[in-house]
C-alpha cells in the first residue's frame, strides 16, 4: 500500500504524527508514504523507516511573493511532483487552510478531518472522506486514531512509538571537541511567553557543570544564537551552538545525556530520542501539545492565567510582554526534576 501524507508544518507537529505511521506499519507490513513537508522541517518525515520520499513546499515564501513563484516556476514543480505518482490513499494529517490548499492540488480524493475537528474549520471542504476525533485528547494520540479509521486498522493498546533510529545520523562539525557527558539546554522558542529568563538559564549551567556535564546551547536564528553565548558565557563548560541541520541535532540530542526545553520543537526531538528530559511551560497545556513519551517530565506554571496562549504577557507586571509566570519557576526547583530523572552516578 502506497499513502501519501500531507502534514507540512511545524516541527514539534511532524514528530507527533510518527508514531501513526508506526501504527500502520505494524497493522500493514507493505506500507509505504511519501510526505509533503515545508522544506525547513524535511529532514524528519524521513526519519521514519516506512517514509520513501518527500515532496518539499516553500509555503511562506511563494505567499510573500506568488507572482515570482509562479513566474520562476516553483508552484508548477511542486504540483507536478505532487501529482506525479498514484496512490492508494492521500490523507491531510493537518487540516488547517494551508494543508487544505495542497489538498485541493492533489488531484483525486483526500482524507481528512471534519468541519467539526479542523484546526480551522473550511479546510474540510478540501476532502472527500471526512472523520471524527476526540479533541480532548494529546495530538499524537489524535493522529493515531484518525489515521486507524482512514487505513481500517485497530490501533493497538499500548504507547506511542516513534519508530525511528536517531544513532543512524552523523554528528556536525564543531569548534569544540564534543564532551564524553553534555546535556541540551533548549532555551529558545518562538513566543516570547515561552522563554524562561536567561538569568535562570545561567544558574541552570551552573547546577550541570557541578555535576560534571558540559552543556550545549542550540540556535535556530542569529538572535537565538547570541542568547545562546549569552547564556554559555558564566560557564566554560557551557558551548553555544551554531545553526545546524535537524539531522545533526537529532544526532547530538541522541547522544546527550538529558534535556532541559523551552516549549518548542526541539523540545520534541529529546522525546523523540527518548532521553531524559525537563520542559518548562507557561502559555500552552501540556494535555494536548506537551513532549509525549519516555523520560518526558513537565514542570507547569501555577499562574492561574496558565495556559492563556498569549504571545505577549498581558499582565502589569510583565516587563514589555515577557511572562511573569515563567520566572516564578526556579532553576532549582528545574534541576531538582532534571536530576530526579538521572541515572546514580
Amino acid at each position: 500500500m502506497r499513502v501519501l501524507i500531507i502534514k507540512l508544518t511545524s516541527m514539534g507537529d511532524l514528530m507527533h504524527a510518527l508514531p501513526a505511521l508506526t501504527d500502520a506499519a505494524n497493522a500493514i507490513p507493505d506500507i509505504e508514504f511519501d510526505w509533503v513537508v515545508d522544506q525547513a522541517f524535511s529532514d524528519v518525515p524521513m526519519w521514519h523507516p516506512n517514509v520513501k520520499r518527500v515532496i518539499k513546499t516553500s509555503h511562506r515564501h511563494w505567499r510573500k511573493e506568488p507572482f515570482m513563484a509562479w513566474k520562476e516556476g516553483h508552484l508548477t514543480t511542486f504540483y507536478n511532483q505532487l501529482n506525479e505518482y498514484d496512490y492508494d490513499v492521500v490523507i491531510d494529517l493537518q487540516s488547517n487552510l494551508k494543508s487544505a490548499f495542497v489538498s485541493w492540488l492533489r488531484k483525486g480524493s483526500v482524507h481528512g478531518l471534519d468541519k467539526n475537528c479542523c484546526r480551522e474549520r473550511p479546510a474540510h471542504w478540501a476532502y472527500k472522506y471526512q472523520y471524527s476525533v476526540n479533541l480532548k485528547q494529546h495530538s499524537i494520540e489524535k493522529m493515531r486514531a484518525l489515521m486507524a479509521q482512514i487505513l481500517g486498522y485497530t490501533r493497538a493498546e499500548k504507547p506511542a512509538d516513534y519508530g525511528v533510529d536517531l544513532s543512524r545520523y552523523e554528528l556536525p562539525e564543531l569548534d569544540f571537541d564534543l564532551p564524553e557527558r553534555f546535556m541540551m539546554f533548549v532555551h529558545n522558542a518562538s513566543w516570547l511567553t515561552k522563554l524562561w529568563p536567561l538569568s535562570h538559564w545561567q544558574e541552570l549551567v551552573n547546577h550541570a557543570v557541578r555535576q560534571g556535564y558540559s552543556v550545549l546551547l542550540p540556535c535556530g536564528n542569529d538572535d537565538e544564537y547570541q542568547r545562546a553565548q549569552l547564556i554559555a558565557s558564566v560557564n566554560p563548560q557551557a558551548f553555544a551552538l551554531q545553526r545546524h541541520s535537524l539531522n545533526h541535532m537529532a544526532a547530538l540530542m541522541q547522544r546527550a545525556q538529558a534535556a532541559v526545553c523551552s516549549d518548542t520543537g526541539l523540545a520534541h526531538l529529546a522525546a523523540v530520542a527518548g532521553i531524559p528530559a525537563v520542559t518548562v511551560y507557561g502559555a500552552t497545556d501540556t494535555q494536548l501539545i506537551g513532549t509525549h513519551g519516555n523520560n518526558q517530565h513537565h514542570i507547569v506554571s501555577d499562574f492561574e492565567c496558565a495556559p492563556c496562549y498569549k504571545r505577549q504577557c498581558p499582565l502589569e507586571k510583565s516587563n514589555h510582554g515577557e511572562p511573569v509566570c515563567m520566572t516564578r519557576i526556579t532553576a532549582e526547583q528545574v534541576w531538582h526534576r532534571l536530576e530526579s530523572l538521572l541515572p546514580a552516578q
